[in-house]
């Protein structure tokens, strides 16, 4: 048996951050990842743009909060940027006039650089768009693309380098708590404790609750598909920002000179290795034909990953309410990539015992947004 300070159960983004940052605060610490490699479910299959607009509130602020250090990360993070210029367009439909002046208001509040565009001013940066049904839009010419590979490895790496273990095919078979250590042992037999448990296993993570004895909090896991698409020969997509409606049931980027397309489909599903299915792909083609006046024939590659959600649509970063050795870090629902930097440095901190860093504090952010036992979690709302 091999003892740790901290075990994280998960080696995707989220366990991988806070791994970083607890390594870096000097706890020993011991990753599992069920995996053969980390990152393989939802990580891995994410199309990550760095935004300060774009999500709930918290999102945001946990977004602006990771900017630093996503713009100029720690030395030998990674040989490659980590953010490569993009931009994005929200698209406001009538009714939603708030919800755009909310972003327009806040993300500037933040410090971020967001213009207002009319439907023309719309139309002459993405042509093929429909305006119909167009207000206006928010756009953020500084939102970046995300190299999820450089990010998630440069935090492998660093944890590794500060003395960290990750163990990967470590399927967990049962949790244990004796004497005030959490006992993990997995599938092969072995056994790993720790003071803490940090829960971090994405779709998975009331099943690890479950196993340790820990009432779950409720994590849906849900789909999400995207469709590559050919662009017609007339139509020039290079350098066009993603473009994403308010209601978020659509976004599409240019890539390697076709599109990107996704549904930002949500549909709640059981934890296991996803796949796209026909029905969301139809979906995907026909809210883009829709949108623009792009034709659509024949679709391209597909794929799908998991994205986690609690009730409210808000992470939980924050000790279980019944156990103060039980973590929960998880329920990102697809903003993990652009917000890991912030995540893992909160969780870590919080764990540590030294409260919310100071930059996040100035942001606005809070236990209670984070917070395990938050009302919206019980209630839905």
């Amino acid at each position: 048996m091999t003892h740790s300070d901290i075990l994280i159960i998960g080696g995707g983004i989220a366990g991988m951050s806070a791994a970083f940052f607890l390594a870096k605060a000097g706890k020993s610490v011991t990753v599992l990842e069920r995996e053969d490699q980390p990152g393989y479910h939802s990580t891995g299959r994410s199309a990550a743009l760095y935004s300060e607009t774009y999500g709930p509130k918290i999102i945001r602020k946990m977004s602006t909060a990771s900017r630093s250090f996503l713009i100029t990360p720690p030395d030998g993070f990674t040989e490659n940027p980590i953010l490569s210029p993009r931009g994005i367009i929200m698209t406001a439909a009538p009714g939603e006039e708030a919800k755009l002046d909310a972003i327009l208001t806040e993300g500037r509040a933040n410090g971020a650089n967001v213009i207002a565009l009319t439907p023309d001013e719309l139309k002459a940066r993405i042509p093929v768009i429909n305006t119909d049904l167009i207000i206006g839009a928010a756009h953020e010419p500084d939102a970046m693309d995300m190299d999820v590979h450089a990010l998630h490895w440069g935090f492998i790496r660093q944890f590794k380098s500060q003395g960290g273990t990750l163990i990967t095919k470590a399927d967990v078979s049962s949790i244990t708590k004796t004497d005030g250590k959490w006992h993990v042992t997995l599938g092969n037999g072995q056994t790993h404790s720790g003071d803490i448990i940090v829960n971090a296993a994405g779709a998975w993570v009331d099943d690890i609750a479950t196993k340790a004895g820990v009432k779950p909090l409720g994590i849906i896991p849900k789909r999400r598909t995207a469709v590559m698409v050919d662009v017609p020969a007339d139509v020039n997509a290079h350098g066009w920002p993603l473009v994403a409606n308010m209601d978020e049931t659509l976004y599409f980027k240019e890539d390697a000179g076709r599109l990107l397309v996704s549904p930002a489909d949500t549909t709640p599903t059981e934890p296991h290795d996803v796949q796209p299915e026909e029905l969301d792909i139809a979906i995907t083609i026909d809210r883009l034909m829709t949108a623009t006046s792009i034709e659509v024939r024949r679709p391209g590659e597909s794929w799908a990953g998991l994205r986690s959600f609690f009730k409210d649509g808000d992470p939980v970063s924050d000790f279980d309410p019944a156990d103060n050795s039980f973590y929960w870090l998880a329920g990102q629902g697809g903003y993990g990539i652009q917000t890991a930097p912030a995540m893992g440095e909160y969780a870590a901190s919080i764990i540590c015992g030294n409260g919310i860093p100071d930059h996040m504090q100035k942001l606005g952010v809070t236990k209670d947004a984070l917070s395990a036992s938050r009302s919206s979690l019980t209630t839905g709302k």
